[in-house]
């Protein structure tokens, strides 16, 4: 079956910065689902801040497998009532890739839980990035390691939480090290964060920065489909119980009543 995703993209640089523009003129989130497309297992389309819902009503994140974010400039004019959303989904079981500086992104402080800091400079250094899980899945077949010739400085300390895996590590020319490629599981969906993308510097055009992609949207694909139930949270009856059980002691909720939330 092939694998829904939407790349979902701020697009406000590409259309108010001449520079973004001239590297990406159908906007980064374009490029990235065109690269994404060139996978016969991967049907990518996209959607945007601008749009109604930013482009993420229910009825098409129901039927969204994987959704990739990019996000920066605004991260503030994301609705919250779309950030949960999003996150409702994830619970379920939809695989979430959030690059670069999405780490600011409501939707991954929300699913982190910590405020997603760390160091920067804008200064076009060159970036190597190591494949210190070179058997995952998500690095198969980029090689000990890669390198991009200009990009935004990320340094520690990063303040997420400890991933599941640290798939790869990036060094800087200015001798800063970072955490470049981090797995993490909220509730049912499998997230990961991949550092590069400055909008500035043509990064998503990289043909191995697109393989790490196509990788990590197979990699986040949950193959069971949605699991809603894990939202619930039912009040089980005596009866229910799988082996008998005499009631006894005060109770807080009727037979039947909702827990508090």
């Amino acid at each position: 079956m092939t694998i829904r995703a939407v790349v979902w993209g701020e697009n406000i640089h590409e259309r108010t910065n001449e520079v973004v523009a001239g590297i990406y003129p159908e906007g980064m989130h374009a490029t990235i689902a065109k690269a994404l497309n060139t996978d016969e297992a991967i049907s990518a389309s996209t959607a945007t801040l601008e749009q109604p819902e930013h482009g993420l009503p229910e009825a098409r994140l129901a039927e969204t497998d994987v959704l990739v974010w990019w996000g920066h400039k605004n991260h503030g004019a994301v609705a919250d009532e779309v950030v949960e959303r999003v996150a409702r989904r994830v619970w379920e079981g939809m695989g979430l890739i959030v690059l670069h500086s999405g780490h600011f992104s409501k939707i991954f402080k929300r699913l982190m839980g910590t405020p997603c800091t760390l160091k920067w400079r804008e200064a076009g250094e060159r970036e190597r990035l190591w494949a210190t899980s070179p058997n995952h899945p998500i690095a198969e077949g980029v090689g000990e390691f890669f390198e991009l010739e200009n990009e935004e400085m990320y340094g520690e300390q990063f303040a997420v939480p400890e991933p599941l895996e640290t798939v790869f590590i990036s060094w800087f020319q200015g001798g800063e090290v970072f955490r470049s490629g981090l797995t993490y599981r909220r509730g049912a969906g499998n997230v990961f964060y991949f550092r590069p993308g400055h909008e500035t510097y043509p990064t998503y055009h990289d043909a191995t920065v697109q393989k790490v992609l196509r990788n990590a949207v197979k990699w986040a694909h949950n193959p069971q489909g949605s699991k809603p139930a894990i939202l619930n949270a039912p009040n089980v009856p005596v009866e229910q119980a799988l082996e008998p059980i005499e009631e006894r002691g005060g109770k807080l909720h009727a037979h039947g009543e909702a827990g508090f939330r």
